[in-house]
């Protein structure tokens, strides 16, 4: 009786701290402006679950084929669905909006297993 007495004054005690609380107020990325984004060749488009808005610029190589992440500036992804580890060729990403969704990633001239990204 005595023992759990007194763990539970020290739990009591442990859970005082002295220490000021943390500053929960973090800086959010700043959303670009539509003039800034549409200089940029973009748009500002809601994606996601969240619906959060950003500027969605095309790649400028999106749609060439490829067979590596290297040969995009976005993902190279596939065009069909393929068991992971089949040797394919895919196409570079539209833009990031294709980040969001279900798709299926090609590295090294095979196929990687399918994401869905909310």
């Amino acid at each position: 009786m005595r023992l759990t007495l007194m763990l539970s004054l020290l739990f009591a005690l442990a859970g005082c701290s002295s220490t000021p609380p943390a500053d929960t107020t973090a800086a959010t990325p700043a959303t670009p402006s539509a003039a800034e984004c549409t200089a940029a060749g973009g748009s500002l488009q809601p994606l996601g679950r969240l619906q959060r808005v950003q500027c969605v610029v095309p790649y400028a190589d999106a749609g060439k084929v490829c067979s590596a992440k290297a040969d995009c500036s976005g993902q190279c992804l596939a065009t069909g669905d393929a068991a992971p580890g089949t040797a394919a060729r895919g196409v570079c990403q539209r833009d990031v909006s294709q980040n969001f969704g279900c798709r299926q990633r090609i590295d090294g001239g095979v196929t990687l297993g399918t994401i869905c990204v909310d």
